[in-house]
């Protein structure tokens, strides 16, 4: 890399800042709060608060951190890349820009990273990003296929950072019958239409319609994150347990302000067709609300004893092995012990495998 592309001068400062200010009078969600951002740079640029600030990476982050003081707005930020941008002026609207993002996403299994079937037929799913539909979706019906004979499911959220509003529609499609929800609704400015969410009547593989579903929060829980379990927790479908979130609901778009510098502009506003609201500022409060660490373990006692409720209503003794799984699993969580899957023994919580037959233990989550 050539550290002389890091250095900037007052002339850089003020060209980056003319050019975000431009974009953001044109894009930004909020036309008013703009303009109150575009004239605190300029205060902040005409006070000389830049002048010693000649590395771009420092410099991205004084600009991000004075639009932010104006806006509060988490998703509106500026950073500075050591190679050069490609020239559009909207990143996603380049070729290579896009194949890389795309390969990131497949890197990242499309923000799937963990799905299982823990002990007592209680489902699995950590999500860490709702990567696009168009890329994710056979990963995240894959997914579904798998999960959708468990007879509850836990969906973490502590680590999704965000995401696109149509895989967050294509996974909420899962929880809801055939006859379409409208989920949400998006105004983008960039384009001046709004554009309407529904869950899929066509969806592929089996609903998870009956179980119940549990969602784990934090205080990382962003953006994406957030939607998707405010949209279960609205139409009483999850029940969502750990952290308060903090609010970040306007999406928006990468856009190129200098040939090392892209700024992160909200351009649209999510509103909730029940409540008429966006998340923005405001976030997610859990229905049990309890620290993001000690979440899973809630949950998950929650799943075992909903699905021991029904089992007890059943008369068919075909339900028994599942039943006896199910105690034992609740009795690992009142222990803190590692039952065995396979020979039931009883292990230390910081066992890998078991003492017994070496069995390979379930992590901790």
């Amino acid at each position: 890399m050539d550290t002389n592309q890091a250095v900037i001068d007052s002339n850089s400062h003020a060209e980056i800042i003319n050019t975000l200010s431009e974009r953001l009078r044109v894009l930004y969600i909020f036309p008013d709060v703009a303009e109150e951002i575009c004239a605190n740079l300029k205060k902040h640029l005409d006070d000389g608060d830049y002048t010693e600030i000649n590395d771009g990476e420092l410099f991205a982050l004084a600009l991000a951190l004075h639009m932010q003081e104006v806006s509060h707005d988490e998703h509106l930020w500026l950073r500075w890349h050591s190679e050069p941008l490609p020239d559009d002026e909207v990143l996603r609207q380049n070729r290579e820009w896009e194949e890389a993002r795309m390969l990131q996403a497949k890197l990242d299994n499309f923000g799937l990273h963990r799905v299982e079937r823990l002990p007592g037929n209680i489902g699995y799913l950590d999500i860490r990003y709702f990567h696009r539909a168009a890329w994710a979706a056979e990963t995240a019906i894959a997914a579904m296929s798998f999960l959708s004979n468990t007879s509850a499911l836990i969906i973490d959220l502590r680590n999704c950072t965000g995401g696109y509003p149509d895989m967050i529609a294509l996974l909420c499609s899962y929880f809801f019958g055939e006859s379409p929800i409208h989920l949400s609704s998006i105004y983008w400015r960039d384009e001046d239409v709004t554009q309407q969410y529904w869950t899929d009547p066509n969806l592929p593989g089996k609903r998870l319609v009956d179980q119940p579903v549990y969602l784990l929060t934090s205080k990382v829980t962003f953006s994406g994150g957030e939607a998707f379990a405010s949209i279960l927790q609205i139409r009483k479908r999850a029940t969502v347990i750990g952290d308060k979130t903090d609010g970040g609901a306007h999406p928006g778009a990468s856009y190129r302000v200098h040939p090392h510098f892209e700024a992160f502009i909200p351009i649209g506003q999510v509103i909730d067709p029940l409540t008429g609201k966006d998340l923005e500022g405001i976030g997610v409060t859990p229905d049990v609300r309890v620290p993001q660490a000690h979440a899973f373990k809630a949950a998950y006692s929650m799943a075992l004893k909903a699905i021991l409720a029904r089992m007890s209503a059943s008369p068919s003794k075909l339900y028994n092995p599942l039943a006896e799984e199910a105690l034992a699993a609740l009795k690992n969580l009142a222990t803190g012990l590692k039952i065995c899957p396979k020979c039931g023994y009883q292990n230390p919580l910081y066992m890998l495998k078991c003492k017994n037959c070496a069995e390979l233990l379930p992590d901790e989550l």
